[in-house]
């Protein structure tokens, strides 16, 4: 009766569509053409063909009496021809603006002497016979371009228009092919891919887990994965033997640029399997994505290093080999070969003296030395930055140079192997603080002289971790990767004498100086696993609560087994070229783990607190 009514008193031309009659509805392009191919798609060969395009207008130029319009979508855009003599499509065509979603119908024609080089569909363009707009737009907070000059914040709040940007819609589709490549490659190495709980219990893995009430349990919690290590392992200990899953993981902690509260990871646990089988597999997955998705050719094996040897030489336990400037201790050299004071008090507690040589100093400038390059060192604890520098003829300058006889300078040259024209930087202090600083300065120093290159790729397994790391606050040991870790079988018998000296069966694969994924052969005997938990300083109730299926399950016949989370989100990053997780991440949190676009995390109600048994502290 409503319909009826409305429809005896308004104009057509106002009544919503869903109550006109059939026979006066308009008919629109999208119900009469389906869509040819993307807009980024047409070419030369296309000409002549009659075509449909949908998309958002980029662009707009009127060249008296003809209208250009670029229409965009994730796979480009094409240029659309309006001319005077389609007095309708022109009509459309003046009334149009950015962000503007269209229709179009037409026949591709050639650009003829006005091709564009500089985009893929520059040799022709869509001559118009009908046009629709489907939707209006606002005016944008920022222009839908690559290099858009808009800050952070604002493009998070409006995720969804910076989206739209090829450079970031083009991430997100390599994303998905690198996504659909992953599980080709699996599958056909025998995997079976499975999924793991994402409600489960909080246990101690090193980062805080994210915690959500339940309301059924009053007062009881589920927690949010930080990765599905046990249930991976009960896979292996179900006869699952190979699984594989692209998955998501939750981690409270501190954000930085390659880290988000919630990340996506290769999982992958295999059966009956040695390290070396596994970074066989490993390998081919890299060689094969590399090849597939950039055409490069990466060389394999890829070369080991072990955790001791990456420490030593570059400082870290991830060096990045796509240059060498080799870090070179040299506490022995100066120890009573000099009262220069900075080492001395090192070494009389115990420090270490470490030299960081540039074969060329002369893109540093004195303030460097004084301030840029010390506030970097700092950054890792180093309370000072020592330096020389050698000029022609082998005469040494700088604070440290007045404090080494000749011969001692001579020595230290020939141990870094530089001379003239070399700059070298020393750091004396604790073992960590010297590698962590000279790492950083290693760095600084290779994008200063132009040696990270994008082109370059070098792949490293670092191998041998420790099993143990000691917490000075808690005096007690932790576990470097996670309690379920294996020890080299021939470290065993050293659990019970010096735990600080046993050796994981644990591996990191490097990427330039990124470290793409970490592995482990995990605990296979309840023996050895209860041995762990005990040095860890957890009780046997503390065992019992927080890891007691686990512990359960390993005593009904479990297989050796071991396995490797890749970062999803640090490949594509890598992949891609981008800066930041943020630009392959699609809806990324800011680095206080806030969504500007959606405001979460948000206030609930009372209503809702109540139903969950929980009362905010005020």
């Amino acid at each position: 009766m409503t319909s009826i009514l409305l429809t005896s008193i308004l104009p057509t031309s106002i009544l919503p569509t869903s109550i006109l009659p059939t026979s006066i509805l308009p008919t629109s392009i999208l119900e009469t053409a389906r869509r040819t191919c993307g807009n980024g798609v047409y070419r030369s060969g296309d000409i002549d063909r009659q075509v449909a395009v949908f998309g958002w207008v980029q662009a707009y130029r009127n060249h008296g009496g003809v209208l250009f319009i670029d229409v965009r979508d994730r796979t480009g855009f094409v240029q659309l021809r309006c001319e005077t003599d389609r007095a309708a499509v022109y009509a459309t065509a003046l009334t149009l603006r950015p962000e503007w979603v269209v229709a179009a119908t037409g026949k591709v024609i050639s650009r003829a002497s006005n091709t564009n080089s500089k985009i893929a569909t520059g040799d022709v363009e869509i001559e118009v016979h009908a046009l629709e707009v489907l939707s209006e737009a606002q005016t944008p907070p920022f222009e839908i371009k690559d290099g858009v000059n808009a800050n952070d914040d604002l493009r998070l709040q409006y995720r969804y228009l910076d989206l739209r940007r090829p450079e970031l819609s083009k991430n997100f589709a390599a994303r998905s092919h690198i996504t659909q490549l992953t599980r080709k490659y699996f599958i056909e190495h025998d995997f079976l891919e499975l999924e793991t709980p994402i409600l489960t219990k909080s246990t101690p893995e090193g980062a805080r887990d994210y915690l959500v009430p339940s309301r059924v349990h009053g007062g009881q919690f589920y927690a949010l994965p930080q990765s599905p290590q046990q249930f991976k392992q009960l896979f292996m200990m179900a006869g699952m033997d190979r699984y594989m899953q692209i998955c998501r993981c939750f981690r409270d902690e501190d954000l930085r640029a390659d880290r988000q509260p919630e990340f996506t990871q290769l999982d992958l646990e295999m059966s009956f399997v040695t390290p070396e089988q596994l970074y066989e597999l490993l390998e081919g997955y890299v060689a094969m994505v590399w090849k597939e998705f950039l055409g490069v050719d990466i060389a394999l094996p890829v070369q080991r290093m072990t955790y001791a040897q990456a420490m030593d030489t570059y400082g870290c336990d991830k060096p990045d080999l796509r240059f060498e400037l080799p870090l070179c201790d040299i506490t022995e050299t100066v120890r009573g070969a000099t009262e220069f004071r900075v080492f001395t008090a090192a070494l009389e507690s115990g420090g270490r003296v470490k030299a960081l040589a540039l074969p060329d100093g002369s893109a540093f400038t004195r303030k460097d030395l004084d301030t840029t390059l010390p506030q970097e060192a700092a950054t890792h604890g180093a309370k000072g930055l020592a330096w020389a520098r050698i000029a022609a003829g082998g005469e040494w300058s700088g604070p440290v140079a007045k404090a080494l006889s000749v011969e001692l300078r001579a020595e230290l040259a020939a141990k870094l192997g530089v001379g003239d024209g070399a700059l070298i930087l020393f750091v004396a202090d604790k073992a960590a603080v010297v590698n962590a600083s000279l790492a950083r300065l290693r760095l600084v120093a290779a994008e200063r002289l132009g040696l990270l290159l994008k082109s370059k790729w070098a792949f490293l397994w670092v191998t041998d971790f420790p099993m143990f790391e000691y917490d000075d606050g808690e005096k007690r040991w932790s576990a470097m990767h996670h309690p379920f870790t294996s020890p080299r079988p021939d470290q065993v018998h050293l659990l019970d004498s010096e735990p600080g000296a046993v050796l994981a069966q644990a591996y990191d694969l490097v990427v330039n100086g990124t470290e793409l994924g970490g592995g482990s052969i995990r605990i296979h005997r309840s023996d050895l696993q209860a041995k762990v938990f005990g040095l860890l300083g957890l009780s046997d109730e503390q065992v019992r609560d927080k890891f007691g299926f686990f512990v359960d399950a390993l005593k009904y016949g479990t297989p050796p087994h071991g396995g490797i989370a890749f970062g999803l989100d640090r490949l594509m990053m890598l992949l891609v070229g981008a800066d930041s997780l943020r630009d392959v991440i699609a809806f990324p949190k800011t680095a206080r783990a806030a969504c500007l676009m959606s405001q979460a995390p948000c206030a609930v109600d009372e209503r809702q607190l109540a139903e969950l048994h929980i009362a905010v502290a005020k």
